[in-house]
């Protein structure tokens, strides 16, 4: 028989328990925020010998103590924090049960895709994180090719994902290492940041692939935003990084300059491609990634050998 909860136990939420500085509690914390239905489905799965990840002792993952230091430093409140905490750790428990659906229920990769992404935990997460995402600079910075293609947008002046508040938490800890866990959240996070664009957005691409999270989901949803708001317009880059580690960029007669900006994916695109091809030194181990990149690229659309 299920017991009558009382309002002794309703106080036992991440936020009342976060005000009386006492550490969360699995399942009320997953009440308060996924609701009771999705909690049900949650047990339900657990039962099917799902592992939990954490998710039911979130104090006790490794990376709890720098994600409270993390978010303190970023200025996220201490109950938002927690209350997204414990969402992250509810999606990654979640995430393999849809990553076994999606394979079940379809061979389309991108059909996969879309039911991976349907984590209500992950989406919970982000609907809270939303503030946090607001860019500090004028200009929002979308990028391809490499951490380093972060650093060189910042450097830049603009603000990229991972110079966010909740962004730079997630950029340093480590979730869990499968990636197939944690990647959806990232891709739903993603397209709640380019969701915020109101101005010119500056995409720097140094490696291209149409698998990308850049191509397949991120450009589209500012084209989707772009039909709202006019003043949303995407300026491209294409880079290139030498033997000594500085990057620049490449101007449409093929010189690596301080600045080129391009209108359009495919003029940035095809430059970056064209200079790849002619001028890429192959003991030059810092753009070995982008030139296996372009090769792959050219050989899918039929070029024999990258030619």
């Amino acid at each position: 028989m299920r017991e009558q909860r009382t309002a002794r136990d309703v106080q036992t939420t991440p936020r009342a328990v976060a005000r009386r500085g006492t550490p969360l509690t699995g399942m009320a914390a997953l009440q308060q925020r996924a609701g009771n239905a999705a909690v049900t489905r949650w047990v339900q799965r657990k039962a099917a010998g799902l592992d939990e990840h954490y998710a039911t002792r979130p104090t006790e993952h490794p990376e709890w103590g720098p994600y409270q230091e993390l978010t303190k430093a970023a200025g996220i409140p201490q109950a938002d924090a927690d209350d997204a905490w414990q969402l992250l750790l509810g999606g990654v428990d979640s995430q393999g049960a849809l990553n076994s659906e999606a394979m079940a229920r379809t061979s389309d990769r991108q059909e996969q895709r879309e039911i991976r992404a349907t984590n209500t935990w992950y989406h919970e997460f982000v609907e809270l994180m939303t503030k946090h995402l607001e860019i500090e600079t004028p200009t929002m910075a979308l990028w391809a090719g490499g951490n380093e293609v972060n650093d060189y947008a910042v450097e830049k002046g603009h603000t990229p994902l991972a110079r966010t508040r909740i962004g730079s938490v997630l950029n340093v800890l480590e979730l869990h290492p499968d990636w197939k866990l944690t990647g959806p959240m990232w891709s739903i996070l993603s397209k709640a940041f380019v969701s915020l664009a109101t101005g010119p957005v500056h995409i720097f691409v140094r490696a291209y692939d149409p698998d990308s999270i850049l191509i397949r989901l991120e450009v589209p949803q500012l084209r989707l935003v772009q039909r709202l708001n006019p003043n949303v317009k995407m300026i491209w880059h294409p880079l290139y990084t030498g033997p000594d580690g500085r990057t620049r960029e490449i101007s449409r007669d093929c010189q690596l300059v301080d600045n080129a900006e391009y209108d359009g994916r495919d003029a940035c695109v095809g430059t970056l491609i064209q200079y790849l091809r002619l001028f890429h030194d192959e003991s030059n181990a810092k753009a070995a990634p982008a030139h296996k990149s372009m090769e792959r690229l050219l050989t899918a659309n039929g070029h024999k050998d990258g030619v």
